[in-house]
């Protein structure tokens, strides 16, 4: 107690003894005294970490000083509160008034000390993120603030913080979907001007960015019309930004047929020029077999595949998938290609090729003889066999095409007439495809 009685006089000496400056400082000449005993009072105790007697000190301090006495003061009142706060995280009203305590302790110094307004404000975001995390209207209403405040300058976690509470009032009816989507622009407008000064900054950037994106998929509420609506005037503003037109092809690829529109063709088309690679080849073809036109989308899928980037489990989601539209028009020489190369490079995805690949076969008509025009179906049931043993989840749609394709098979006494029997081996060329497989008849 005698140092602090110490420290209090030397304070004192310098607050009082120098008048109008000082008085102004420290209050009127009433409460100055007061101000500068009790600030001396609680920064010893503070100092010492013996934070349970430096809080009535503080009180006293914060009760007689102006806030231009110290900012000290309020920065350590913003420790003391959270201290507080969660000592008494039992004591509901206690602990609400505590909050808005610490809220308007934020608020005292971003308007006293302006300098700090940003950080301040920013310290409040997160303060809130941590103590009012079970109210989004309140969290949404005191974010909405901080951010229009800080404006880019807003730490980047806050922003998922804030459009999770945006999604939960919107889960409640309380905002629109025209509203999640304005304050989903306004997030990703302020994040995209925001500055990082280090790598990390710039990659807690981009999964802040791709958190709140997630976010507005799993709320529904990107449906096609308000995708073009949001972003038809920001692409207009900025047609060669890469990173923003991969965001709207990611957004609209997840949006249900939103692919067939001027703005998704024009972004893929971006993305391809200013930075090529698989992916923007990827969605190219999407974009063109949406379209029908079956030559650029085979083209497009053949550049994806090509790219040294692309890995084996991603080439074979490729090949399987170019597989499957180029069967559906009928382009059955390059559907059996690119069926033939999954397997090899993801075995999980064989069972599906193996369907592909019969179902090419069991889909050609053939010259020749009758033989010549019946054994694809051989060839169509090997392939359904291969299905199932590889995948039994397919086991049902391939048992189906095998008593489909078996009923071809030729009858016996026909198959003797070309010197055939069951169980033979046979190689079947038709339509620029060959395969080898075993003679079966009809019993």
């Amino acid at each position: 107690m005698k140092k602090i009685a110490l420290i209090f006089l030397a304070v004192l000496m310098m607050g009082v003894g120098s008048v109008p400056a000082s008085a102004q400082k420290y209050g009127t000449t009433a409460d100055s005294t007061e101000c500068i005993k009790y600030l001396s009072f609680y920064l010893e105790h503070f100092k010492l970490k013996n934070y349970d007697e430096a809080i009535p000190q503080w009180r006293k301090a914060y009760k007689y000083c102006p806030p231009t006495a110290s900012q000290n003061m309020l920065i350590h009142g913003t420790s003391l509160m959270r201290m507080l706060i969660n000592k008494n995280s039992r004591n509901v009203i206690y602990r609400d008034e505590l909050i808005d305590s610490l809220m308007t302790l934020h608020d005292v110094r971003a308007e006293y000390y302006p300098k700090y307004a940003v950080t301040v404000m920013n310290n409040k975001g997160l303060d809130l993120v941590n103590f009012v995390k079970d109210d989004p209207q309140k969290l949404y209403d005191e974010l909405s603030k901080i951010i229009d405040f800080n404006k880019s300058k807003t730490r980047p976690s806050i922003y998922v913080n804030y459009f999770n509470a945006v999604n939960l009032l919107y889960g409640n009816g309380v905002l629109n979907a025209e509203a999640v989507m304005a304050n989903y622009s306004k997030c990703v407008d302020y994040l995209s001007a925001y500055d990082p000064k280090k790598e990390r900054e710039k990659e807690e950037v981009d999964k802040v960015k791709e958190a709140i994106e997630n976010i507005l998929i799993a709320s529904q509420v990107a449906s096609c019309d308000n995708l073009i609506e949001l972003y038809t005037p920001r692409f207009a503003e900025n047609p060669d930004d890469a990173a923003l037109a991969s965001n709207i092809v990611k957004m609209m690829s997840m949006a249900e047929d939103c692919m067939d529109n001027d703005l998704y063709l024009n972004a893929v088309n971006t993305m391809h020029r200013v930075e090529p690679s698989h992916t923007s080849a990827y969605f190219l073809f999407k974009l063109y077999s949406s379209r029908g036109d079956v030559d650029q989308a085979l083209k497009f899928i053949d550049e994806a595949i090509a790219y040294p980037e692309s890995d084996d489990l991603t080439d074979a989601d490729y090949y399987l998938q170019a597989a499957t539209f180029a069967l559906t028009e009928g382009r059955y020489v390059y559907a059996n290609n690119a069926a033939s190369k999954v397997p090899a490079l993801d075995p999980s995805l064989a069972g599906k090729a193996y369907i592909i690949l019969g179902t090419v076969w069991g889909s050609q008509v053939c010259k020749g003889n009758d033989i010549d025009k019946r054994a694809p179906y051989w060839v169509a049931v090997d392939y359904m066999m291969k299905a199932k043993k590889a995948d039994p989840s397919l086991a049902e749609e391939a048992n189906q095409s095998i008593a489909r394709y078996s009923q071809y098979y030729p009858q016996t006494g026909d198959a003797f007439m070309y010197d055939l029997t069951d169980g033979m081996s046979y190689t079947v060329s038709c339509n620029g495809m060959r395969a080898v497989t075993t003679v079966r008849t009809q019993k």
